[in-house]
């Protein structure tokens, strides 16, 4: 590699980078904890609050339909803006709104603090992304990105170990309570520490306005996507909402087009819509996004109800798969700079394998040693996503324009989360369906796991297709050291 091809292998962040970095991996793991704990808490706050099975569906998917929503606008309005506060605002609420949750005596006040929440998250996370592109390039850009995936992949797989002890010291009625004041320590430390050290507010887009009529049609267009499958509707039903997405959609497609032939700048940038890496690369995003999130649901149901575990045994069975992600994510931009893209490929491959393999070590191996077995391979399907899901970020991420990073980063947690919606509530579905048919937990859960390795397949085909389409645009693509851009915004 010629030092043209980028900076050296050695180069390091910087104190005032590690500053901003450790900001956005704090906010980042304090938000996305709140909800994995929470899975935990579902059976104690049932019983506490008396909820019914709407209520439940409300509590734990309206937080990621407010979350989704949130996304895409708080993107635009921080690359027009300027980020810093619009972060400090959102953590702020995020916070101060978890009392509410704790305290809680009736579920609808929960289902309404749980959607506030989420939309405060939904803004801070929008903001995260656009600050390390705006803060870093090239290797330290793709590394500050990746451990910024990583950050969110340890959080979804250590909320169920740390609920469970919560819940397991305290008993069940408080402890569900407690559940939702574990983010008030790191959202306050967390809250002081971006006022501090986040840069000054700089728009990306400083020529742009808000695009309202996009952010309506976007947020319109997301709502009737993620709404069916937080509380799913009758066929009819079904038939409208999609009738409904068709027409936002293409209204969405014409209005972007008419503002920007007006002169305007449409609030999703011509350059994403016409990358065919940024498209493809989006869609292994969202089935690996999908299918990790639907599998680990449905490992925690088959470990309590078809293995009789406890939510801390079954936390501890998945707890190999956030040391191995930890480890498999700090390596990655090394294995990234020997093999490229490949190296998403191949970890999504081995996703893939590993959750057809617990599918059928489930049906086949005795309950004496199934826990370990499945341990052994949520290790081996850890290692396999630490490998690839940051790194395909960063690919994804590094085809978006300087003036719509924060629109780019959102578009794609965007539809992480709608993928996330659709897996989760299809997968349990197939799950409740085959043990309520008579097939037992053993014969669900492999016909559960079937399907997440399909997903996850469809994953590995998109990373593949992603991969030419990026050697095409850029023959001589080097993954962690992409060319500047811009000048970097230090604090």
């Amino acid at each position: 590699m010629s030092a043209a091809d980028g900076p050296p292998a050695k180069e390091r962040f910087d104190a005032a980078g590690r500053r901003v970095l450790l900001v956005c991996v704090a906010g980042g793991f304090t938000t996305l904890l709140d909800q994995s704990v929470l899975n935990t808490s579902i059976p104690a706050l049932r019983g506490t609050l008396h909820a019914g099975p709407a209520d439940l569906q409300w509590i734990v998917a309206g937080y990621s339909l407010a979350f989704g929503l949130a996304l895409i606008p708080g993107g635009r309005l921080g690359d027009v803006k300027g980020r810093k506060w619009f972060f400090v605002a959102g953590l702020a609420l995020f916070t101060l709104v978890g009392l509410v949750s704790a305290t809680a005596t009736e579920p609808g006040v929960l289902i309404a603090a749980r959607l506030v929440q989420g939309a405060g998250a939904g803004l801070v996370n929008s903001q995260m992304i656009g600050t390390l592109q705006d803060v870093f390039d090239g290797q330290l850009r793709a590394r500050a990105l990746g451990m910024y995936a990583v950050t969110g992949g340890l959080a979804f797989a250590l909320g169920p170990p740390i609920g469970g002890a919560v819940l397991a010291a305290a008993g069940p009625g408080l402890g569900w309570r407690l559940t939702f004041l574990l983010n008030l320590p790191f959202g306050l430390a967390t809250l002081a520490l971006a006022v501090r050290h986040l840069p000054r507010p700089r728009p990306s887009a400083r020529q742009a306005n808000l695009d309202p009529v996009g952010l309506l049609l976007v947020g319109a267009l997301t709502l009737v996507l993620m709404l069916p499958f937080v509380r799913p509707p009758g066929r009819a039903g079904w038939s409208a909402f999609a009738a409904a997405a068709l027409l936002l959609l293409g209204a969405l497609v014409w209005w972007q087009r008419r503002y920007a032939r007006a002169g305007g700048q449409p609030l999703i940038h011509p350059a994403l819509t016409r990358s065919a890496p940024f498209a493809l690369g989006t869609v292994t995003a969202m089935a690996q996004f999908g299918s990790s999130l639907a599998a680990s649901l449905v490992l925690t149901m088959f470990l309590q109800d078809g293995l009789g575990l406890s939510p801390m045994g079954a936390a501890l069975v998945a707890l190999p798969s956030a040391v191995a992600m930890g480890v498999a994510s700090a390596l990655a931009w090394r294995v990234v700079q020997r093999f490229g893209r490949r190296t998403v490929t191949v970890g999504m491959t081995g996703s893939a394998l590993t959750m057809l393999a617990a599918g059928l070590v489930a049906h086949w191996a005795s309950a004496a040693v199934l826990p370990w077995l499945l341990a052994l391979l949520q290790l081996l399907g850890g290692a396999s996503i630490g490998l690839m899901a940051s790194t395909n970020q960063a690919y994804v991420l590094r085809h978006a324009p300087a003036e719509a990073a924060g629109v780019s980063g959102a578009i794609l947690q965007m539809a992480q989360r709608i993928a996330a919606a659709v897996a989760v509530s299809a997968l349990s579905g197939v799950y409740l369906r085959e043990t309520a048919g008579g097939g037992g937990h053993r014969s669900a859960y492999l016909a559960a796991s079937t399907v997440c390795a399909a997903v996850a397949a469809l994953a590995v085909l998109a990373s593949v297709l992603a991969g030419r389409a990026t050697a095409r645009e850029q023959p001589e693509d080097r993954p962690v050291t992409p060319t500047r851009r811009r000048t970097p915004v230090r604090d």
